[in-house]
């Protein structure tokens, strides 16, 4: 590494894309004058449960590292195990929240072996590769922990503990190369404080003898579903690093990828076009209990005749908190609820047809994600939380809730794999465009298309669906949902800071379309 040399660095993280694209978003890094791809490790996909790692295809993180190498570039690795990162429950896995005993990100013995022992296993793959700059390899910082101060402040001593823990751990490691902790000012020695915000010219680090880094630069806000896209403008990023630098930074991490070739002439990395695929002409769908969603709850009641009112069917309310419910009675579809981006919590309230007898009473609650931010976020409760209530019988008005439930996670079509090709053969399909257009809840949906020639990056159009996720060849391409964002767009005024409210775009249009 040149001395004194000011680095350039951008984030790209290596799940996002496919292994076939690495190579060229990296070039397009390098030649738009990058120094450093910054990339966070994504504990989820790695460890998907204790004890069983997976660095294949998209996750294979040597791979990735070694294509930066090829490229002449650096590598700034983000360890965490906690990231944020925009990313489900934060980049931990679902199995660590059910842990005995186990409290995320503070001075728990249960949380320090799981991160200890997941960190050690990365630094262990780096080792054997050779792949820090200590070994000849391109990585040369690495950082542990991900913008904890305010947690920190939060615990108190507790806080204060788990943070010397994790700096004594990390360093303890040998990696040859430094340590950093981004958003933490009281960043145990040798570990190195950083910033991460739109602007960073009045940060100093906690020590005179510390370089002054930026982990991220800001150049923009992320998109939620239901919410605008907001871009900052490119002349007060620009500014906002030329400040830095005078005041003397040595490091910038753009953070991420796209749209950030306005920036400079001389910075540009890689904005994926979008193509509209051709007209498909045959859509088939699967019929039966078969969706990627999270919790089914399901209760039996027993009514009789003269429980109901004449010609009125009975109301049946479901309260739950994010971010949608789909009603069953007696194996038919009664309605659905959904959230918002500004008020996670939903009730459905509709009408049922109930029987004498036995009624079967199926809920289906569906969580777009886990909670990625915010202190002891394990803990959030989400899904239906009650009262399940039952109004406009002839013996008054009955609460549910207290009624014995079952409940399972995940549905058919997860646990067979239907998205895989080798299995989507082995289950009954039904053709018919009129199924499509029903939109059906706990619909599978299936089409083959010829891939266009060339080599162009293309987008599925998803404006005819409303709500789900998409498979191609087995690979998950996202979540799709049709909300259409709300929000202030107009003119942008460069007056002031920049902030996500400022310079939205897409007010009317679905959040995320393609």
């Amino acid at each position: 590494m040149a001395k004194g040399k000011f680095l350039i660095s951008g984030s790209i993280h290596y799940p996002r894309s496919t292994p076939e694209m690495w190579e060229d978003l990296i070039n397009k890094a390098k030649n738009g004058g990058l120094d450093v791809i910054d990339t966070y490790v994504f504990w989820n996909v790695h460890e998907p449960s204790p004890g069983n790692y997976n660095f294949e295809g998209r996750y294979d993180l040597v791979r990735f590292i070694k294509t930066v190498k090829k490229s002449g570039l650096y590598v700034h690795l983000r360890i965490g195990p906690y990231i944020c990162g925009e990313w489900n429950f934060g980049g931990f896995p679902v199995w660590l929240k059910y842990v005995p005993g186990i409290s995320f990100r503070t001075d728990n013995e249960p949380f320090k072996a799981a991160m200890q022992g997941f960190t050690q296993k990365i630094v262990q793959l780096m080792k054997s590769e050779n792949l820090f700059e200590s070994q000849g390899g391109p990585i040369i910082l690495s950082q542990i922990e991900n913008e904890y101060g305010a947690q920190r402040r939060a615990l108190g001593s507790a806080g204060e503990a788990y943070i010397n823990w994790a700096a004594k751990m990390a360093v303890g490691l040998d990696t040859g190369v430094p340590w950093v902790m981004c958003k933490e000012d009281d960043a145990p020695d040798p570990v190195i404080n950083a910033c991460n915000g739109y602007y960073c010219d009045a940060f100093t680090p906690n020590k005179p003898y510390k370089p002054t880094l930026w982990t991220e630069a800001w150049s923009g806000w992320f998109t939620e579903f239901g919410g605008t896209i907001t871009k900052r403008p490119v002349q007060d990023l620009a500014f906002a690093v030329a400040r830095f630098i005078q005041k003397g930074g040595s490091f910038v991490n753009y953070y991420m990828d796209g749209e950030l070739a306005q920036l400079f002439s001389q910075i540009s990395i890689a904005i994926l076009p979008l193509g509209l695929l051709s007209t498909i002409c045959t859509i088939s769908c699967l019929l039966g209990p078969s969706a990627s969603f999270q919790i089914a709850r399901t209760q039996s009641l027993t009514l009789q005749d003269h429980f109901f009112e004449e010609d009125k069917c009975p109301t049946l309310t479901v309260q739950s908190r994010g971010h949608a419910v789909h009603v069953f009675v007696n194996g038919q579809f009664s309605g659905s609820a959904y959230g918002s981006r500004e008020a996670l919590r939903l009730t459905f309230s509709g009408s049922v047809n109930l029987q004498a007898g036995i009624n079967r009473i199926a809920l289906l609650s569906i969580a777009v994600g886990l909670p990625n931010i915010g202190l002891h976020f394990e803990t959030r409760k989400a899904g239906i939380l009650g009262p399940v209530l039952l109004n406009g019988l002839n013996q008054g008005n009955g609460d549910l809730s207290w009624q014995k439930w079952t409940y399972k996670v995940g549905l058919k079509g997860e646990a067979i794999n239907l998205a895989s090709p080798n299995v989507v053969s082995s289950v009954e399909w039904v053709q018919g465009s009129l199924l499509a257009q029903g939109k059906k809840p706990l619909t599978w949906y299936k089409a083959y298309f010829n891939a266009p020639g060339g080599d162009e990056p293309l987008a599925l159009d998803f404006r005819s669906m409303g709500k789900g996720q998409a498979w191609i060849n087995g690979q998950s391409i996202g979540r799709y949902w049709m909300a259409y964002a709300k929000g202030n767009c107009g003119r942008c005024s460069y007056t002031g800071g920049y902030g996500a409210p400022k310079c939205q775009h897409g007010c009317g249009e679905p959040t995320q379309r393609w």
